[in-house]
């Protein structure tokens, strides 16, 4: 559909009623999200505290449905809100641009005829003739040759004639500027047309079926709308949102803002402001949780094996966000679970804490590495790390919170069989940690900024790929924001060669390494290419075809061992844990216990203390 909108209409507009109207649609969305509130906490979870009946069941039921259908208006109308607030404020210069142009048209007595063109009067005499200069029209077109005109047209070209004029210049002086103000008028009108006609586009597609339903189909509709808004409305949403500003200067902006704007900011960009370091945590899971269920509906409309496996990390993470909230309402110990981050990019994205970062003294970031994604095996495995981290920490010192950080881009595997694994070679590269680096201090950074403390106590953590992130992270201008302390597990290396190198002193670095995890224990790249010959590719391979690196050698795959003295980093003790495949637990199986108290309890209190910050209750391991 092409928009038909005139000069004149440009002109005429009044933006300020297009304000008005977002501003209503910014209300509905607000008073829609307060009876959601009011739903969910003084009717629905009143009633499911108080009532056990099988009435009392069906009565919370029907308010879950309820309370989607609030949830789903508020949506809809804040997208609404947002394209109506994004058009006004994109056409304002087109606009502006216009009025003064024709400002420019009125000063020199020219007239602007309805098409746009400019009519100029006769000036100056032919040097020739002695005759006086007629006077002409310039149509403006941006450039264009117009057919018929004989002449071409629009800026930089001065006014010259076209075909057949021998390149003369039209030498009445009133020509170059009439043509400069029918090209402003042209272009002005040109942009106005673009915007309304996509806007209009956008705003043709939010509007909900007759008798609505709220159900995944409704959830995916409501997906797309919001894809469709961020199109239309990117330029728009990069003037409302500091995008491109530090974490600090983002908490520093939301601040600023008033309840009402916060609201409709919510209701506007959820998708946007879940991922924005430097937004509260409570504010980036409740926008995030929203965001949940418009990428759980996306993916329920696509096929493939990369969709299922994003839907079942989806729906587990949701499955989980229940679990949690009804486990806090019989056991306060429990840490809440916040959702900082959610997204589709790449192998997915995602950062899960236990325990409210922003409240917290002490506050740990993990990145996991080889083969994670956002799936069912993350939402499982990785979340519950985060989980038994956050728990043994707040043993120690209440005050503490631990979190996964999946913000990158992990080398993935082939296949989940042995083979596949020992000769994977997409982890032989650090490619993927130095891209992955900027975004974790971002996040760091964003810790740090929404922290209640004065002198937040931080920890960042990097288990096997993720450690060579960690260390990547370290060598960026400034290394880590906020960080006190490093704990690297399972690590083939981060990429320098002593602990001092990693920016926190070397007496906050430590170091896990189980004796049987090859990972810890991978042979230099110098080694692997002179046994390639016979021992084929990949590290993993070469270590498990006979271990040919020389165990006295402290160079493994990504520089200096971690666990070395030569690296001179606290070695804290960790179970040996199986051997591989000798155990029958598959290659690696000591890489994945680190974190976890019922395999390796050892371990799991080790970096739980590094976490609540008591270096005291660490149980030391000599070198290798």
């Amino acid at each position: 559909m092409t928009s038909s909108l005139t000069w004149q209409q440009l002109r005429d507009l009044k933006l300020t009623e297009l304000d008005d109207a977002a501003d209503s649609w910014g209300a509905a969305s607000r008073h829609a999200d307060a009876a959601q509130t009011r739903v969910d906490g003084d009717m629905g979870g009143a009633l499911s505290k108080t009532q056990e009946s099988e009435s009392a069941k069906a009565a919370v039921d029907r308010l879950k449905r309820l309370s989607s259908n609030y949830e789903y208006i508020k949506t809809e109308c804040g997208l609404i809100r947002t394209a109506v607030t994004g058009l006004s404020t994109e056409l304002a210069s087109p606009q502006r641009r216009l009025k003064e142009a024709l400002a420019d048209a009125a000063a020199n007595s020219y007239t602007v005829n309805e098409d746009g063109s400019v009519d100029y009067p006769a000036g100056g005499k032919n040097e020739l003739t002695k005759q006086p200069i007629p006077g002409g029209k310039a149509i403006g077109n941006n450039g264009m040759f117009v057919p018929g005109s004989d002449r071409w047209t629009g800026p930089g070209n001065n006014g010259l004639y076209g075909p057949g004029s021998h390149g003369l210049i039209n030498p009445n002086p009133h020509h170059a500027k009439a043509q400069d103000i029918a090209d402003r008028i042209s272009m002005a009108v040109r942009d106005a047309r673009e915007m309304d006609g996509r806007y209009q586009r956008v705003l043709s597609k939010l509007k909900a079926a007759d008798g609505l339903t709220v159900d995944s189909k409704t959830w995916a509709d409501a997906a797309a709308d919001m894809d469709a808004v961020r199109d239309a409305s990117h330029e728009f949403m990069k003037r409302e949102i500091p995008l491109d500003k530090s974490p600090a200067e983002r908490k520093e902006w939301w601040d600023k803002l008033s309840d009402e704007q916060r609201q409709e900011f919510l209701a506007s960009y959820p998708d946007v402001l879940g991922n924005l370091d430097g937004i509260p945590a409570v504010v980036r899971d409740e926008a995030n949780r929203e965001n949940l269920d418009l990428l759980i509906a996306k993916f329920e409309a696509k096929d493939g094996e990369t969709a299922e496996a994003r839907l079942g990390g989806l729906k587990e993470i949701r499955t989980q966000l229940d679990e949690y909230a009804a486990k806090r309402l019989n056991d306060p110990k429990e840490p809440p679970m916040y959702l900082l981050s959610i997204g589709d990019e790449g192998t997915g994205r995602a950062a899960v804490a236990f325990g409210n970062p922003d409240t917290s003294k002490n506050v740990a970031a993990y990145v996991p590495g080889l083969g994670t994604a956002l799936d069912a095996d993350f939402a499982k495995n990785d979340v519950k790390r985060a989980h038994d981290t956050a728990v043994l920490a707040r043993d120690k010192d209440p005050s503490s919170a631990a979190i996964v950080w999946l913000g990158y881009d992990p080398p993935q595997l082939g296949g989940v069989d042995a083979e596949t694994l020992l000769s994977n070679t997409e982890v032989m590269s650090a490619e993927r940690a130095e891209k992955g680096a900027p975004a974790y201090n971002s996040f760091m950074s964003g810790l740090a900024a929404t922290n209640n403390h004065d002198d937040p106590h931080m920890t960042a953590i990097g288990h096997s790929y993720g450690s060579r992130l960690v260390g990547a992270a370290t060598q960026e201008s400034g290394g880590i924001p906020g960080a006190d302390d490093i704990v690297l597990l399972g690590s083939p290396g981060v990429g320098v060669d002593k602990a001092e190198d990693l920016g926190v002193g070397k007496e906050h670095v430590y170091v896990g390494a189980a004796d049987h995890d090859p990972v810890t224990m991978l042979p230099s790249k110098k080694e692997v290419a002179a046994a390639g010959a016979f021992m084929g590719s990949g590290p993993l391979l070469s270590y498990l075809a006979g271990d040919i690196a020389d165990q006295g050698d402290d160079d493994i795959w990504f520089g200096k061992d971690p666990a070395s003295e030569a690296f001179d980093a606290n070695r804290f003790k960790v179970s040996d844990g199986p051997l591989p495949l000798v155990d029958g637990e598959g290659p690696t199986p000591a890489h994945s216990n680190y974190f976890n108290p019922d395999k390796d309890m050892v371990s799991a209190m080790n970096v739980a203390a590094v976490v609540a910050g008591r270096p005291d209750a660490i149980v030391p391991e000599k070198h290798r």
